[in-house]
């Protein structure tokens, strides 16, 4: 199973929360309270996001955590990689020499298109979209080798 791990779940929940509220500063707590998250996670969470530069973090009294960049701007790929790294659905995919059998595997160029795949839709998908909460919902569409859209059910 493909599968993202809590911490990157948490930090999408985290950023849709954020960009529910625009450029608002919002304090480490009141994230916590409004997504229902623990506050050391949230702590640890928005640390990663602000030194990925998704989010900055402001000092003072009216200070707290925002968007860099508008929700549009900012992809779930971009959420992901602030969390987990370099996107790839298998390790030889990201780089030569970490399998012992790389020298006879015919799949790794297979494995690093679908890899590539993966990451063009998680890049098409914006945090608005994953923040909205109107509209027809999210469709994700796969491509055939004929490049005519077939929705995925």
């Amino acid at each position: 199973m493909l599968r993202i791990s809590k911490l990157t779940d948490y930090a999408t929940v985290v950023m849709a929360e954020l960009a529910c509220h625009g450029g608002q500063c919002w304090s480490a707590s009141q994230v916590a309270d409004a997504t229902g998250l623990e506050p050391p996670t949230v702590a640890k969470v928005l640390k990663m996001l602000a030194k990925a530069g998704l989010i900055e973090s402001l000092r003072g009294v009216n200070g707290g955590y925002r968007l860099l960049q508008p929700a549009e701007s900012i992809s779930v790929a971009d959420i992901i990689r602030a969390i987990e790294g370099p996107i790839a659905l298998t390790e030889c995919a990201l780089e030569s020499g970490v399998c012992t059998r790389e020298h006879n595997c015919r799949l790794r160029g297979n494995w690093r298109r679908i890899g590539e795949s993966v990451e063009r839709a998680l890049q098409g998908l914006s945090l608005a979209d994953l923040a909205s909460t109107s509209g027809p919902g999210l469709r994700l569409v796969a491509r055939t080798d004929r490049a005519t859209p077939k929705p995925i059910n």
